[in-house]
């Protein structure tokens, strides 16, 4: 760990984000072009020197990927763009469900089944509005990552209400693409509210994970590979 240097990728990810929504707010494509390539690879290396593991650095750095592939205006860049997103879940996925299996969290079955339901209540009525207005080549696919975004939405509460909130933010902001591209009306200046939303989410994750990493019951917990003593 090096917090000196882990700092100075935060503010330097802070700064980098506002010249990348300025731009968007001003409608200088150069600055975003220029600034949103920068975004994920500063936020991973902050994580990373804060001791992250490496699903989150590699869940960043998927979301780095598809950042520059949806800088490209073309539906080939746009499916790989969203595969590279859809990598960077599965790291996530994977990373929730490591911290679950140590027993950093006390399952509570009431509430988990309300959540899923709520967010499987989301998903079916989000694909549905969007299918008619989806290109026939894009209907499948979006379904498919819209399945695997809102799976790790869910397990984002896992890890408490500040992953949680990055993980539904998540989910507006790709649901927010996802209208642009079937033809919905927009607010004005759509990209600036997709990445505004895009980088508190991911913000929101790093912080949630290095929050939970730091818990000192969780770490004698992986250190030991037992599960915790109940209370």
């Amino acid at each position: 760990m090096n917090p000196r240097h882990a700092r100075a990728a935060l503010i330097a990810f802070g700064v980098v984000g506002v010249v990348d929504l300025v731009s968007l707010a001003v409608g200088h494509d150069t600055g975003h072009t220029l600034a949103k390539p920068l975004l994920m690879p500063l936020l991973a290396a902050h994580a990373y020197l804060r001791g992250g593991p490496g699903l989150l650095v590699g869940a960043l750095l998927c979301g780095w990927g598809g950042d520059v592939l949806l800088l490209l205006d073309a539906e080939p860049a746009f499916l790989a763009g969203m595969a590279s997103f859809a990598a960077g879940h599965v790291c996530y996925l994977l990373l929730f469900g490591r911290r679950a299996r140590a027993g950093e969290a006390a399952p509570r079955p009431r509430l988990d089944r309300r959540t899923a339901a709520a967010y499987a209540l989301v998903l079916v009525a989000t694909v549905t509005l969007l299918w008619p207005g989806l290109p026939a080549g894009l209907r499948v696919p979006v379904a498919a990552y819209s399945l695997l975004l809102t799976a790790m939405a869910y397990h984002a509460t896992r890890l408490g209400p500040v992953a949680a909130a990055g993980g539904a933010l998540f989910m507006l902001s790709d649901t927010l693409i996802a209208t642009g591209v079937a033809d919905w009306p927009q607010l004005p200046r759509p990209d600036l509210w997709i990445m505004l939303t895009y980088l508190v989410a991911q913000s929101l994750l790093v912080r949630g994970v290095l929050a939970d990493r730091q818990d000192p019951a969780a770490d004698r917990t992986v250190t030991s590979g037992s599960a915790p003593a109940p209370p």
